[in-house]
C-alpha cells in the first residue's frame, strides 16, 4: 500500500532523529542534509518539529570556514524517562534511565517476597515507585512507563508467572502489579532485560547470548537485537540446563542443573559467608574455597561451553557473581576452551558492563527501545 503524506513525514522525521541519536560526531543541518540525501527545507521543518517537541536542540557551533558558523543540532537524551525494576527475593532495584539509557536515578530497597501474595507485593512495589520518583525529582510528564523484572519464567502475555522458584511463586498472576502501577507498565524475565541492556550499551549489531549469575541461574539471547522468547515463552533457562545427570539438587526440583553448580549460594550460602568475604578469603589460599570456586568454575565452563555450542555467538556473564570475576575470566576461557572444538582462546566471554545495575537498565531499556521504534 502506497504511504500517505503524513506516513513520509513521519517517516523523514524518524530518519532524522534516528540520525542523530546514531551520530558519534558533530552534526549540523547541512550535513543532515546531505546525508539522508534531503533538501535544507525539508531538514529545517523536521528539526523545527523536534525542537519544538523537545525531543532535539541546538548545541555549539561548527568551527567557521570563512562565513556563518553553522549551529550543531544533537538529541535531548532526558527528553524521556523510563523505570526500570528488577524484583528479587530480597530486594527492590529501580533504576531511572535516560533515551541513551544512561542511568539518572538508583535506589536499592529490602524486602521480603511474599510468594504468591501477589496483591500485597504489588502494593508495597506501587509505594516504593511513588517514593522514588518524588525522592529522586523524576518528571511524571516525561516518564514513558514502568516495566518490572522478575526471576521466573512468564508467559506469553506477561500476565502470569509460570515459575519463578526464588520468589516461591508458580502459576502466579501478575495482573495485581498492573492494576497498581498508574503508568505505562510492563511485567519482564530479568536475564531478558540485562541481556537486551548489555547488548544495548555494547553497540552490538550480531547476536549475544547473556548468562545471568544471580541467587537464581538465567539468561536470554539476542538475536540481531531482538530477544528470543521461544514458541513458550521459555527459552533461554540457561539455569536448568543439564549438566551432571542426577548431581546437586536444584531449586525448580530436579537434579544437576547448572544453576545447583553455579549460583552465587555455591560460595556464599553453603560456606555460611557473603561474597563479599568469600573472595577476600579465596587468594588466601584457603583450601576450602579453593576447592569450592575451582568446582563452580569448572561446571560454569560446561555451562558456557554448552550455550556456544547451541549459539555460536558472544557469550556475556552477569549477575552479581560475575561482578567478582576479571581475575578469575582467564582461568574459565581456559576451561571452556577445553570443551570448544572449534576454538583454542575462548575470546569470545566477556563480563557485564553494567554489572548489579543491569536488570533494573534492561527493564527500563522497555520503554525505550518502543519510544525510539515510535518516534
Amino acid at each position: 500500500m502506497d504511504m500517505t503524506y503524513t506516513d513520509r513525514r513521519r517517516q523523514t522525521r524518524s530518519s532524522v532523529y534516528h540520525y542523530l541519536y546514531d551520530a558519534e560526531g558533530f552534526c549540523t543541518r547541512q550535513s543532515l542534509a546531505q546525508s539522508l540525501g534531503l533538501s535544507l527545507p525539508t531538514i529545517y521543518q523536521n528539526l523545527n518539529e523536534l525542537v519544538e517537541s523537545g525531543l532535539v536542540r541546538y548545541n555549539g557551533e561548527a568551527q567557521s570556514t570563512g562565513g556563518r558558523r553553522a549551529a550543531g543540532v544533537e538529541i535531548v537524551p532526558d527528553a524521556r524517562i523510563a523505570i526500570g525494576v528488577s524484583v528479587s527475593g530480597h530486594h527492590l532495584r529501580f533504576s531511572a534511565a535516560d533515551l541513551r539509557l544512561h542511568e539518572t536515578a538508583y535506589r536499592s530497597v529490602s524486602y521480603t517476597a511474599y510468594g504468591a501474595e501477589m496483591g500485597k507485593m504489588a502494593a508495597d512495589l506501587a509505594s516504593e515507585l511513588e517514593s522514588f520518583i518524588d525522592g529522586e525529582g523524576i518528571d511524571r510528564s516525561r516518564l514513558l512507563g514502568v516495566c518490572v523484572a522478575v526471576p521466573g519464567v512468564l508467559t506469553v502475555d506477561r500476565r502470569k508467572v509460570m515459575f519463578a522458584p526464588t520468589l516461591d511463586m508458580r502459576d502466579t498472576d501478575v495482573t495485581p502489579i498492573y492494576e497498581a502501577i498508574p503508568y505505562p507498565s510492563y511485567v519482564e524475565n530479568d536475564a531478558t532485560s540485562s541481556g537486551h541492556a548489555e547488548w544495548f550499551v555494547r553497540g552490538a549489531r550480531g547476536n549475544l547470548a547473556y548468562l545471568s549469575l544471580e541467587g537464581g541461574v538465567g539468561g536470554s539471547a539476542l538475536i540481531g537485537g531482538s530477544p528470543y522468547h521461544g514458541s513458550n515463552g521459555r527459552s533461554c533457562e540457561f539455569g536448568h540446563m543439564c549438566i551432571v545427570p542426577g548431581g546437586l539438587p536444584c531449586s525448580c526440583g530436579k537434579r544437576g542443573c547448572l544453576e545447583a553448580y553455579c549460583s552465587p549460594d555455591r560460595v556464599s550460602k553453603d560456606l555460611g559467608v557473603s561474597l563479599d568475604e568469600f573472595f577476600e578469603e579465596l587468594p588466601k589460599h584457603n583450601l576450602e574455597y579453593s576447592l569450592a570456586w575451582s568446582d563452580v568454575l569448572q561446571h560454569l565452563a560446561i555451562g558456557v561451553s554448552n550455550i556456544r555450542m547451541m549459539f555460536d555467538c558472544d557469550v556475556v556473564l552477569g549477575g552479581s557473581l560475575s561482578q567478582y570475576m576479571p581475575t578469575y575470566l582467564p582461568l574459565l576461557k581456559r576451561y571452556v576452551s577445553a570443551n570448544d572444538p572449534f576454538s583454542d582462546n575462548a575470546d569470545y566471554i566477556s563480563l557485564s558492563v553494567l554489572g548489579g545495575h543491569a536488570v533494573p537498565l534492561g527493564a527500563a531499556l522497555h520503554f525505550i527501545s518502543a519510544f525510539l521504534d515510535e518516534v
